[in-house]
Formats: C-alpha cells, sequence, structure tokens
C-alpha cells in the first residue's frame, strides 16, 4: 500500500521576509512498508509546531547553521523538518508499535520516515489535548520555563518586562513570573493583544509598542523604578530600549531577535556603557541546553494546568496546505500565542 504525501518545501532559499511564493506544495507517492530487518518508522503527522527559528534555516547563509544541528540549512525542494505529534503507521522498531501517538521531530508534511526512530518519544497526553504537546509541552513550554528560571533566575518582587509577550514564549514567561511575585509588563502588537495580556493572563500591565514613538520613555514610563530582568524574545530598539532602562545588575534573556530575522538593518546596538557599569548580564540561551529540566518543567506545568493557574494560549490553522500562510503570519504579528498546524484529526 502507498499513499500520496504531501508536504511544503521551499522553492529557493530566502532573504528577507517569506512570501507566499517562496513556497511550494509538493507530493510523492510512499509506500507504507518498512524493509525487512529495518528498525525505521513511518508517522502520519497530526500536529506540526511553527516557529519563527526556521526563517533561519531557510536563508543561504545564517551564523546559526553551525551552532547547533537543528539549525542547520534547508536544502530548497525538500522536506522541512520540525517538531510535533503523530501517529505510528508502520514501525519496523521494537520500540514504537502501530497506532502509538509520539511526539519529536516529524515534517511540514503529512507522512515521514523517521529512519531508525530517531528523534521520537512515545506519547502520553495526560489527558490534555494533542495539540499541547506540539506547543505547551513542546519546546516553546521549556524555553520559556528555563529561559526564566535558569538565565534570568528570578527574585520575589522583581520587576520583569516581556517583549513579544502575546507569542508562544513570553505569554508562557509572564504567566510564570506572576505566579513566582514579580511584577510584570509586556509588549505587544496590537490593542487585543493588550487587554489579553491583563485581562486573561494577569500581567500588571502591557503596552501597544506599534503605538509608541519612544520606547526608552515609555518604559521609563511603565518602569519608573527600573527593570530587573528583561525576557527578549525580538532584538532592536526594544533591546536598546530596555538596558537603558535596566537596574543594576539586571538579567537579559536573549531567548529571540525576531525583529531582526527578515531585516538586518534592525540590529541592536545596546549602550555598552550600560551594560558595564550597571553590570548587566545579557545571556542568549538554546532550549536543547536544558533538556534536564524537563521532567521537572512537565510536572510543574501540567499541574499549573489543571489548577487554573496557567492559560494555554493557541493559534490553531488546518491541513498542511495552511503550514507557509500559518509561518508567514509569525512575521506579520498575525498569532496570538503558539502557532500550530493541524495536518490531521487521526
Amino acid at each position: 500500500m502507498e499513499v500520496n504525501n504531501r508536504y511544503i518545501t521551499i522553492k529557493t532559499h530566502i532573504e528577507g521576509a517569506p512570501k507566499e511564493s517562496d513556497f511550494e506544495l509538493k507530493s510523492a507517492a510512499l509506500a507504507l512498508s518498512i524493509e525487512a530487518g529495518s528498525n525505521d518508522v513511518i508517522v502520519k503527522t497530526l500536529y506540526v509546531s511553527i516557529d519563527p527559528y526556521q526563517i533561519n534555516r531557510m536563508k543561504s547563509y545564517s551564523s546559526s547553521h553551525k551552532a547547533i544541528v537543528g539549525a542547520a540549512r534547508i536544502t530548497p525542494g525538500e522536506a522541512i523538518d520540525g517538531h510535533g505529534v503523530a501517529k505510528v503507521v508502520v514501525s519496523g522498531n521494537p520500540e514504537f508499535q502501530k497506532d502509538e501517538l509520539v511526539v519529536g521531530l516529524i515534517s511540514w508534511g503529512e507522512y515521514k520516515l523517521v529512519k531508525g526512530g530517531g528523534g521520537l518519544r512515545k506519547l502520553d497526553p495526560m489527558g490534555f489535548p494533542l495539540s499541547y504537546h506540539a506547543g505547551i509541552f513542546g519546546y516553546s513550554g521549556l524555553t520559556a520555563y528555563s529561559g526564566f528560571f535558569e538565565i534570568c533566575k528570578p527574585r520575589k518582587g522583581e520587576k520583569v518586562f516581556v517583549s513579544g509577550a502575546s507569542g508562544s514564549v513570553g505569554n508562557l514567561v509572564g504567566q510564570f513570573a506572576k505566579l513566582f511575585g514579580c511584577y510584570v509588563v509586556g509588549s505587544a502588537g496590537n490593542n487585543e493583544k493588550v487587554a489579553l495580556l491583563k485581562e486573561k493572563l494577569g500581567f500588571d500591565d502591557a503596552f501597544n509598542y506599534k503605538e509608541e514613538l519612544d520606547l526608552k520613555a515609555t518604559l521609563g514610563r511603565y518602569f519608573p523604578d527600573g527593570i530587573d530582568i528583561y525576557f527578549d524574545n525580538v532584538g532592536g530598539e526594544m533591546l536598546e530600549a530596555a538596558v537603558a532602562n535596566m537596574n543594576l545588575f539586571g538579567r537579559v534573556a536573549a531567548c529571540g531577535v525576531i525583529s531582526e530575522y527578515t531585516n538586518a538593518s534592525k540590529r541592536a546596538a545596546p549602550n555598552m556603557l550600560d551594560v558595564v557599569y550597571k553590570r548587566i548580564k545579557i545571556q542568549g540561551f538554546l532550549t536543547p541546553d536544558h533538556l534536564n529540566l524537563y521532567a521537572d518543567f512537565i510536572s510543574t506545568i501540567s499541574d499549573h494546568l489543571r489548577n487554573g493557574k496557567i492559560q494555554s494560549l493557541e493559534d490553531i490553522s488546518n491541513g498542511v496546505e495552511s503550514i507557509p500562510s500559518a509561518f508567514i503570519g509569525l512575521f506579520q504579528g498575525d498569532n496570538i500565542g503558539k502557532k500550530i498546524v493541524c495536518v490531521a484529526q487521526d
């Protein structure tokens, strides 16, 4: 038996903001069989995570390409891998049985042949929606958890600023910070998102950065006593403004620089005198460095979800053909919370 496997590719390397014309929906016959003696696995994609870091993989050159295996450059015309939830269709691997749910590295496609079952693990839904395992229980959640608690090392009562606060990571950082006992302000790109941060997620305050002409003055207004922790998801002018308002021994978690991914002219130039004399710590981090925290993270976040202390924000599109528009929307501020594509229900 074989299926027609539809998947998304890039036509050429992408420089600048992604466009629909950069992508192609391809199809190829895939035999639903495994060679005798093989430990390969064929999975059917159910939910796939859509993440902005992938734009750097689509460039002809990025300094990130050689930093970590998961950031390697994507070859035009080939299937694009991504994290998500899938169901085992055929398995030659004794660790995975037909119809079992798995989570891990799958693809922007309907099916994937996973050599040796590498990068997959069995999934226990724990009573939560399957989409949660492509989102809040996945890299987005662990990024927020490890970045805030391990990189920022918060203390109760500290003042926390989160940029990109309605995104997949930022919204969770703000919620973690509030639960921990910090004062939290977030920035977002429209008034609907600002209202959500304050009214649904419990941020102490929030603002629409697109309505502010002077970000340094804006942060000075929201943080008259200075910022202790800045969780940076955007880079650019926001990082410069945050550094200018940081307190002595402030900490900056450099999680993402989405403003710079598609426009290198927005590259940040924080005042290094402030960094030196205020003894500000700016640290980049990657989630795979903190996989040792995963068990603690899952225990903590699942308890918070069951007790209603944390809200999961998801923005779900349907169908493999919707992946390009879902991805492009990340750079236009279209998503609220974690962007996920449901490729199949079962």
